[in-house]
């Protein structure tokens, strides 16, 4: 899901060719055609328990300590790694976090269209719902980083649907969807510092990327804050 979302921001936002995106991502030029082709994501296969990756992750850890932007396939060159590529992506963009140390958002570049911060506020105000029923209800924020232009709108729940929903419509009210969206570890987004599979799906259908920010980050503002 991650690489098929990827593979079309690379393709839509960046403007790479075909062949720059073999290069950069080491997925095979008939799978990046592919990806480009479909409109729709890939379904969803559960990777099954006792990955063939954990005999190797100290391997890799080792790789990640010399030098932590080192591309998954120099990695698999290095520790001779011959089984499916994927998995072995899959477990590096996992761990890779712990060995960059450096926040997300402290490297975007503040030009236009490139960023937006996107947050979770939950205001002190109880909602009635109905039947005498009242609650909190949170309000999606988005803040373009180049203009500080601000948008926000009340949403049903943190849910994965209703966030997306709302970003899909904070989005429409702009006109344009910036490269990067930056995210904390929102739950229904990727709160296990992997995107979940909505939020892969939203990002690769409108060519964009969505990038987390380390857990308990101070400087990204939390989503659970009520003052």
């Amino acid at each position: 899901m991650e690489d098929w979302a990827e593979i079309r921001r690379l393709h839509r936002a960046e403007g790479l060719p075909i062949k720059a995106i073999v290069r950069r991502t080491g997925v095979a030029r008939n799978t990046v055609r592919a990806a480009l082709r479909s409109e729709e994501p890939p379904a969803y296969r559960r990777a099954s328990k006792g990955s063939l990756v954990d005999a190797v992750e100290p391997q890799i850890r080792q790789q990640l300590t010399l030098d932590a932007q080192m591309p998954a396939t120099v990695i698999a060159e290095r520790i001779g790694w011959t089984n499916s590529l994927t998995i072995l992506k899959d477990r590096i963009r996992q761990i890779r976090p712990e060995y960059v140390g450096i926040d997300p958002a402290d490297r975007i570049v503040r030009a236009p269209g490139e960023s937006a911060q996107m947050d979770l506020w939950f205001p002190a105000t109880r909602i009635p719902t109905g039947h005498g029923q009242t609650a909190i209800l949170p309000v999606l924020v988005m803040t373009l980083t180049f203009s500080k232009l601000l948008s926000a709108m009340m949403i049903p729940s943190r849910q994965a649907g209703d966030i997306l929903a709302g970003m899909w419509e904070l989005i429409a009210g702009v006109g344009k969807v910036s490269k990067t969206l930056v995210w904390d570890r929102e739950s229904a987004i990727g709160g296990r510092g992997k995107l979940t599979d909505p939020a892969a799906m939203f990002a690769g259908t409108l060519g964009t990327r969505i990038v987390l920010a380390p857990p308990r980050d101070r400087r990204v503002q939390g989503h659970d804050r009520t003052q």
